[in-house]
């Protein structure tokens, strides 16, 4: 029984060697803030539906990275979002626009729960 549970303590306690920790070094707490902001409501490219602050993909920190300098550099939130989405389109935003081609994200799940809700009245009728 303490074999078992050293065994699942030293698997538990090893978890953490596989989160993404990367040393950005900012001078004040409100950089800092925005970092964490911006890393979590951007997607990994590479991953699925990851964000980029839990992401370990080697895309996901590149992304962190520019988006440290672009901090640095003093460069608002916006202009980062707009930097990254022109360079990488709307798949990189969690919450893309409404626009014709987001169209299908935006309005696909209320057709679907539109045609389940008439299918299921059909059915009920049907069944009577």
């Amino acid at each position: 029984m303490k074999k078992i549970v050293l065994l699942l303590g030293t698997i538990i306690a090893s978890f953490h060697l596989f989160a993404a920790e990367d040393d950005y070094p900012f001078t004040e707490p409100s950089q800092q803030a925005q970092f964490q902001n911006l890393t979590t409501q951007l997607r990994c490219l590479v991953c699925q539906n990851e964000n980029l602050a839990e992401s370990n993909a080697k895309l996901a920190v590149d992304l962190r990275h520019q988006i440290y300098k672009k901090i640095l550099e003093g460069q608002s939130n916006p202009d980062i979002i707009h930097y990254l989405v022109t360079r990488y389109g709307d798949y990189i935003l969690y919450r893309p626009p409404f626009n014709k081609f987001t169209l299908g994200l935006w309005v696909g799940p209320f057709l679907f729960l539109f045609l389940g809700i008439a299918y299921l009245i059909y059915y009920l009728i049907k069944i009577k």
